[in-house]
């Protein structure tokens, strides 16, 4: 039984952390109109900075990656594509397109969760297709052990699944059993323990879960990137997913734990874009402004290339650019040379003596 479809009877109780977070949100979008009438050109470049780390985190997260000198012109221009992981990240981006410039026209129905498959999984045989032979959430480790984390709902019965899940959406905003928030997590989570399709699933749930929230009013998703937040929580994300899932296919899985992942990656949302937009700066350059508030972020060394990993778009020579102006300025200072040089902020030398290079998410992957 669907999670969602338990929700026809209202349930005993909603986790207290999952109303706040409601009121939270709530609040959030009664301001978003006030947001959006800031400056043109820096949401503007929000918009475009949302739109490649988007396309850029939801397919890493799958373990699909390209160069940073790449990102820009695959997922902003036209260039000719090099190999299949560029083909993927510029479908996803022209999925995002879809849903940016067509999303309140798309309901939420099997035929546009089947198109965005299609576009996210460009050129692939059985791309916009449900799976033809059973297939599991599979955890692979970087020692080359595996586990099953969960076994998904068979191919035979997957369309009848996708087609309760539509039916279930539809009828629960229409006759109110539970906040639309709530639904939308939950919808995303049987999404997830249906596994429709072969290969992809984890980023169409993304594209569903940016759709959805437009649908109910929640626009935060145009300027700062929902897939970039949840890959920087790829652990928790994990980690909820499984433990709502264990007992779904006996009718006793608990959503709260993912539930309330989901209304943590859309809160935080909100409260970056409103720190974004409340540090508007006319027109100065807003790559400039991103560089400097990524190095701003750093509480280690760092280098070019990590600059370059949280300022997807910003070529290397704008990044050195900035370095070298913030470095005039005394603001940080250089620890060698070379494309592998190590920079610190200058407030940071005497505390951060003999720090090393951050690192980053580890090496275990779960193919969605």
């Amino acid at each position: 039984m669907l999670i969602l479809e338990r929700f026809a009877s209202p349930p005993e109780s909603i986790p207290t952390a999952m109303v706040w977070s409601i009121a939270e949100l709530a609040e959030a979008r009664g301001k978003q109109e006030l947001f959006t009438r800031q400056s043109p050109q820096r949401l503007k470049a929000l918009r475009e900075h949302a739109l490649i780390e988007s396309a850029v985190s939801s397919n890493r997260i799958e373990g699909v990656e390209i160069e940073p000198s790449r990102v820009e012109p695959v997922i902003l221009g036209q260039a000719a594509l090099r190999d299949r992981d560029e083909e993927e990240v510029r479908g996803y981006r022209d999925a995002l397109n879809l849903i940016h410039t067509q999303g309140s026209a798309l309901a939420v129905s099997e035929a546009t969760i089947q198109r965005l498959h299609l576009l996210a999984k460009p050129e692939v045989w059985d791309a916009g297709t449900y799976k033809e032979r059973d297939s599991d959430i599979i955890e692979r480790y970087s020692d080359g052990r595996e586990r099953v984390r969960f076994r998904t709902v068979t191919a035979t019965a997957t369309p009848a699944a996708m087609r309760a899940l539509v039916t279930a959406w539809d009828r629960c905003l229409r006759e109110s059993w539970v906040h639309p928030l709530i639904a939308l997590a939950v919808f995303n989570l049987d999404f997830l323990c249906i596994h429709p399709f072969r290969d992809g699933n984890g980023r169409v749930s993304r594209l569903l879960l940016l759709l959805q929230s437009y649908h109910l009013g929640f626009e935060m998703g145009r300027y700062i990137s929902i897939e970039r937040l949840i890959e920087q929580n790829k652990e928790r994300y994990y980690e909820t997913l499984e433990q709502s899932s264990q007992g779904w296919h006996e009718g006793k899985a608990d959503p709260w734990p993912y539930v309330g992942f989901v209304l943590y990656i859309l809160r935080s949302a909100y409260r970056e874009f409103a720190q974004r937009v409340d540090v508007v700066k006319e027109p100065r350059g807003a790559k400039a402004e991103l560089v400097e508030e990524a190095i701003a972020s750093m509480q280690q060394d760092f280098s070019v290339l990590d600059l370059e990993r949280i300022c997807l778009g910003v070529s290397r020579d704008h990044i050195r650019r900035v370095l070298k102006t913030l470095r005039s300025q005394g603001q940080i200072e250089s620890l060698g040379r070379g494309p592998g040089a190590l920079w610190r902020r200058k407030e940071d030398h005497n505390s951060k003596r003999g720090s090393k290079r951050g690192s980053y998410p580890g090496n275990t992957r779960v193919r969605q």
